[in-house]
C-alpha cells in the first residue's frame, strides 16, 4: 500500500465531494418515488441517460449550449415521468412489479440509444469540458462544481418544498396513509403524476450532468444502478437531502480509498458502508 501525499489526498477527496453530488443527484429523483409513491423507477437511470444522449446530439450536432439544453430536456423528461406514472397507476402494479416493468423499460431505452447514437463511446467537447480553476493547491474542474451546485440547489430547494407547502405535506400524508390523506381531500393520482414529474426532471438534470463530465456508453447504465441504490437506502426513502449527504459520504470513501490502493476496492468500500448502517439501524431507510 502506498502513502499518498497531503495534495494528493486533499484532491482526491474533492473529487469524490464531486462524484458523491452526481450519485446524490441522481439518487433524489429515485428515492422520492420509491419513499413517497413505493415505485422502484429502475427507468430512471435509462432516463438519465437518454438525456445524456440528447444533450450530447443538441450540443455537438445542434451547437447549443449544454446548458441551455435544460430548457428542452427538463419538460420533456417531465413529461415522461408523468407518462411512466400513469401507465403504472393504470394498472395498479406493486412495488415488486413496478421493479420488474421499469427494468423492462429500461432495456427499452437502451435499445433505442444504442440503436440511435450506436454503442460507440461519446464525448461531449464544450467550452466546459476542459475548464477548471485553482484554489490554492486544489484544481476545481467548472463541469463538476455545476454538478456540484445543482445538486446542492435542487436538494435544498425540495426539501424546503416537502416542509414548507402544502404540496409537500399532502406528498408526505399520502406516503404515510393514503386513505386517510385521501380522505381529507388529497387526490393522490394527481399528486402521483406531479411528484413522477418532478423525479423525470430530475433524472434530465442528472444526464446532463453526466454528459457533461463522463464519456457516453449505453451499457454503463447498469454500472450506475448498485452505488445509486446504495446510496438511496443510506440516505433514506423518500428523503430530500439524505441522498446527498449519503452519496458525498461514498463518493469521498472510494476516492479516498482508490489513493490508497486498487480501484476495485472501491465498490467493497460503499456497500460495506450500506451493510453495515442497515445492520446497525436497521429503520433508517424509512
Amino acid at each position: 500500500m502506498t502513502f499518498p501525499s497531503a495534495g494528493l489526498l486533499a484532491q482526491s477527496a474533492l473529487s469524490g465531494v464531486f462524484i458523491g453530488s452526481l450519485y446524490g443527484l441522481l439518487g433524489l429523483g429515485l428515492g422520492l418515488t420509491w419513499g413517497l409513491l413505493h415505485i422502484i423507477n429502475l427507468a430512471h437511470f435509462a432516463f438519465a441517460f437518454l438525456a445524456a444522449y440528447l444533450c450530447y446530439q443538441l450540443a455537438s450536432v445542434g451547437g447549443m449550449d449544454p446548458l441551455l439544453t435544460l430548457a428542452l430536456i427538463v419538460p420533456l423528461f417531465f413529461g415522461l415521468g408523468v407518462a411512466v406514472q400513469w401507465l403504472l397507476q393504470r394498472f395498479t402494479v406493486s412495488p415488486l412489479n413496478s421493479l420488474l416493468a421499469t427494468f423492462g423499460l429500461t432495456a427499452i431505452i437502451e435499445a433505442g440509444i444504442q440503436g440511435a447514437w450506436t454503442a460507440d463511446f461519446r464525448k461531449l467537447e464544450s467550452v466546459y469540458a476542459g475548464a477548471k480553476f485553482r484554489i490554492g493547491a486544489l484544481y476545481v474542474p467548472v463541469p463538476e462544481l455545476l454538478t456540484l451546485l445543482l445538486a446542492l440547489g435542487l436538494s435544498f430547494g425540495i426539501w424546503a418544498a416537502m416542509r414548507y407547502t402544502d404540496l409537500g405535506r399532502a406528498l408526505r400524508a399520502l406516503a404515510e396513509d393514503a386513505p386517510i390523506a385521501a380522505a381529507f381531500g388529497v387526490n393522490r393520482r394527481a399528486h402521483a403524476l406531479l411528484l413522477s414529474g418532478v423525479c423525470g426532471s430530475l433524472a434530465g438534470i442528472a444526464g446532463v450532468c453526466l454528459a457533461l463530465s463522463f464519456t457516453l456508453t449505453p451499457a454503463q447504465i447498469y454500472a450506475w444502478v448498485g452505488v445509486v441504490f446504495a446510496v438511496v437506502m443510506l440516505g433514506g426513502l423518500g428523503s430530500a437531502l439524505g441522498p446527498l449527504a449519503a452519496g458525498i459520504i461514498i463518493g469521498v470513501s472510494e476516492a479516498v480509498t482508490m489513493t490508497f490502493a486498487s480501484p476495485s476496492w472501491a465498490p467493497i468500500v460503499s456497500f460495506t458502508l450500506l451493510i453495515v448502517i442497515l445492520v446497525l439501524r436497521p429503520g433508517r431507510a424509512t
